[in-house]
């Protein structure tokens, strides 16, 4: 069950994403890379339910997290640059935040179960 909601919450996430790199104009790399981290996240979660092994599923878990925190700090470089409003910042950061901690416990979970 927790699965599908980590993968149902990086799906919509990831459309989230798409929608405000459309509203990112003249910023090219800047837009590339928060698209790139943004949608790599849910691609890595679903990767991982087909790992070949539980250190194969834990190690796209924690690329999914590293995408993570590397979207989260291309929101903060797009809102402090005045390329994305504080409450929409913040909302991405928000969702954002949210899978970075359900990625953790899983890998957590996953990791405590492989001792």
């Amino acid at each position: 069950m927790a699965e599908n909601k980590l993968a149902d919450a990086s799906t919509e996430f990831a459309i989230q994403i798409l929608k405000l790199t459309d509203q990112i104009k003249g910023h090219y790399a800047l837009s590339n890379q928060l698209e790139r981290s943004g949608t790599s996240i849910g691609a890595n979660i679903r990767e991982a339910k087909y790992a070949h092994s539980r250190p194969d599923f834990i190690a796209k878990l924690q690329i999914a997290l590293k995408e993570c925190y590397e979207t989260e700090y291309w929101v903060e470089i797009s809102q402090k640059a005045g390329l994305l409003s504080e409450d929409t910042a913040k909302t991405v950061l928000h969702d954002c935040g949210s899978i970075r901690r359900m990625l953790i416990s899983s890998i957590n979970t996953a990791k405590e179960n492989a001792q």
